[in-house]
């Protein structure tokens, strides 16, 4: 039979054992209080909802036209509505598309990239094309591309747009984006 330490056991030695004790007591009821939190939401399965034809579709680009403000120009609230709304349409599947990578399969993780840097090409390619129309004179522009085609909406020059006008846009969207004549759509914008 053994007998006790008492050294071990010492006052100064007791308090450290019971504060280790303690410290050990607080972080297990911690991490049971989040595993039951965690248990008791209903967190839903990513995949579920990212759907690949959803994430950039032409049905996510909703645009608010009551946002028209008294006293200002409706054709610049028409471009920065249509520029916020496909921002936030943007953001949105930039943040599914990050979830589905943090929490996918390897193969999942894998076309979540693929997908996120087809949108963050298609936002370059989109700047640029709005960048060299405006470079060309014209006052504002906006530009949305998708699988099929893109839409420029441009604003109305003065005079009104010419033939001139669309083959200049026309040409500026054909080099930048590599989408033929047939799948481009110019829109004026009074």
């Amino acid at each position: 039979m053994k007998k006790w330490d008492m050294k071990k056991w010492s006052k100064g030695n007791c308090k450290k054992n019971m504060m280790a004790a303690g410290v050990l007591l607080v972080v297990c009821a911690g991490i049971y209080m989040n595993w039951m939190y965690s248990n008791s939401q209903n967190v839903a399965d990513l995949t579920d909802m990212l759907d690949a034809e959803m994430v950039m579709s032409d049905s996510s680009l909703i645009l608010d036209t009551e946002t028209n403000l008294e006293g200002t120009d409706t054709s610049i609230d028409y471009f920065a509505a249509v520029r916020l709304s496909r921002q936030e349409a943007r953001d949105s599947a930039v943040n599914l598309l990050q979830e589905a990578m943090a929490y996918g399969s390897a193969s999942e993780q894998q076309e979540s990239n693929a997908q996120l840097e087809k949108i963050v090409q298609t936002a370059l390619c989109e700047a640029q094309i709005e960048s060299l129309i405006i470079a060309k004179g014209y006052t504002d522009c906006v530009a949305y591309m998708s699988d099929t085609g893109i839409s420029v909406a441009v604003a109305s020059p003065e005079g009104g747009m010419q033939n001139g006008d669309v083959a200049v846009i026309a040409d500026i969207v054909i080099t930048q984006s590599g989408f033929g004549m047939e799948d481009i759509r110019v829109v004026e914008v009074q």
